[in-house]
């Protein structure tokens, strides 16, 4: 029995984790037969039926949504078309909820026979805790990361399954064997989109300015994740008059994360690969006050950060708008430095979060699940 699959990413990182499902599940089922939309390496791996759409796909806001309104449209209408005469005994859909959901529904109604699994769960617990009832009638099984998602849809009646996160194998092979952290190195790490580094990026050099004058042994590194960020912060470093102990460098985050004492580091995954490296850090967030104001009303989260999130309780300090500003990013810092006790703690903290994360294998258990609604099929 070949099996068939249509899968849904709209994103580069859905477009990474769904590669790495779908080569587990070639794997396991070696007739399965794929279509649908992704990446390029999804693309790669799912063959000539899976086109790469990500680029244009995957824009950001409600406005942006809108302006492509006719094209989202287009597309939605042309995915369905294939997917009536593909007629797959799963449909498997990876993150990118707006259209996701849509798409769920649209198909459910089409092709009921259809088996309907969502791999990497919308963070409605964040948002929209709303939709969860129309998942419930729309899915038969939830594929999420985090182990605190699982009761939340279970509870609900959704079937669900945490399969780990997959950052946990990507991690594990860039680990450099041996290294031990340089206690005059301190990591800046400000983000990979243009307005988060705009943001972040000037105040972590006056935090830097202001701990070198105190400590003239300490080095800063800055890891830029493309670059013509890379152009930007090394602008930025010559402007401030830094340069002579705040190096750029172009990518390398996770080997910074090994080799440096202490950072601080912009909310994002990030954070959740520091925590994995067992690196000691304050998160820093900071975005246009409505932006911020309209996100408290619409999120209910004691935390930002997806390290306090998952631990339950204050694992690392977040320093949120004003907040983030120099001196107490100095402070946080001073203190990792000055106190390798309370340092240890909070690795002790970091690491007791990482191995919620899963151990490797979160793509091959996620293929399991597929495979197992492909031979009920």
């Amino acid at each position: 029995m070949a099996g068939r699959v249509y899968v849904v990413a709209g994103e580069l990182s859905g477009d990474a984790h769904g590669a790495g499902l779908l080569r587990a599940l070639h794997h396991l089922h070696p007739a399965v037969e794929v279509s649908g939309a992704g990446g390029p390496e999804m693309a790669a791996v799912g063959g000539e039926k899976v086109r790469d759409w990500v680029e244009d796909a995957a824009v950001v806001g409600v406005w942006e949504v809108l302006k492509h309104y006719s094209w989202f449209k287009a597309r939605f209408d042309e995915m369905l078309a294939e997917a009536r005469e593909f007629r797959p005994d799963v449909l498997l859909l990876i993150d990118y909820p707006g259209f996701n959901l849509r798409f769920a529904e649209a198909v459910k109604k089409e092709l009921p026979e259809t088996r309907i699994v969502y791999y990497i769960s919308p963070q409605v617990w964040a948002w929209n805790k709303g939709r969860i009832p129309k998942m419930v009638r729309l899915i038969d099984e939830m594929l999420c990361l985090f182990p605190f998602e699982q009761p939340l849809f279970e509870n609900a009646g959704l079937k669900t399954t945490f399969v780990g996160h997959p950052l946990v194998d990507e991690l594990e092979e860039r680990r450099i064997p041996g290294v031990t952290p340089d206690e005059s190195l301190v990591g800046l790490f400000p983000g990979s989109r243009n307005r988060e580094v705009s943001r972040l990026f000037p105040m972590m050099l006056e935090t830097a300015r202001s701990m070198h004058a105190r400590r003239p042994g300490l080095r800063f590194e800055a890891p830029a994740a493309s670059p013509k960020l890379a152009a930007s912060m090394r602008a930025l470093v010559e402007s401030t008059g830094t340069g002579g102990y705040v190096t750029v460098t172009d990518g390398g985050s996770n080997e910074l994360m090994q080799r440096a004492v202490c950072g601080v580091i912009a909310s994002g995954t990030a954070t959740l690969e520091a925590a994995y490296f067992g690196l000691p850090y304050c998160l820093v967030y900071k975005v246009a006050w409505p932006t911020y104001i309209l996100g408290s009303l619409l999120v209910k989260l004691e935390f930002i950060g997806l390290v306090n999130i998952l631990a339950g309780e204050e694992v690392v300090e977040e320093l949120i708008q004003a907040d983030a500003e120099p001196a107490a990013v100095e402070r946080s810092l001073g203190r990792f430095l000055d106190d390798p006790v309370f340092r240890k703690h909070v690795q002790s903290g970091l690491a007791a979060t990482a191995a919620k994360l899963g151990g490797p294998g979160a793509h091959e258990r996620a293929a399991e699940a597929v495979d197992r609604w492909l031979r009920h099929a």
